[in-house]
């Protein structure tokens, strides 16, 4: 398991956080996700046997939110 914080910028409310956080947490290969909007983080936790750091970030930026 390996766990990575990631800067997002887009976010304009906490919907956006929550939007992240639930598609995040309905991706294969991701163990647990927090988003804070405060701070435009996203800290995840992650089976690097199932899914990759690139492979995170894709799902992020399809979402419509930039990963810094």
């Amino acid at each position: 398991m390996k766990n990575i914080e990631l800067k997002i910028e887009g976010m304009h409310c906490t919907g956006c956080s929550a939007r992240i956080e639930k598609i995040l947490g309905n991706t294969e290969g991701i163990i647990k996700v927090q988003v804070s909007f405060e701070e435009k983080k996203a800290t995840i936790d992650y089976d690097e046997t199932k899914i990759t750091l690139e492979e995170i970030k894709k799902e992020i930026e399809d979402a419509g939110f930039e990963v810094i």
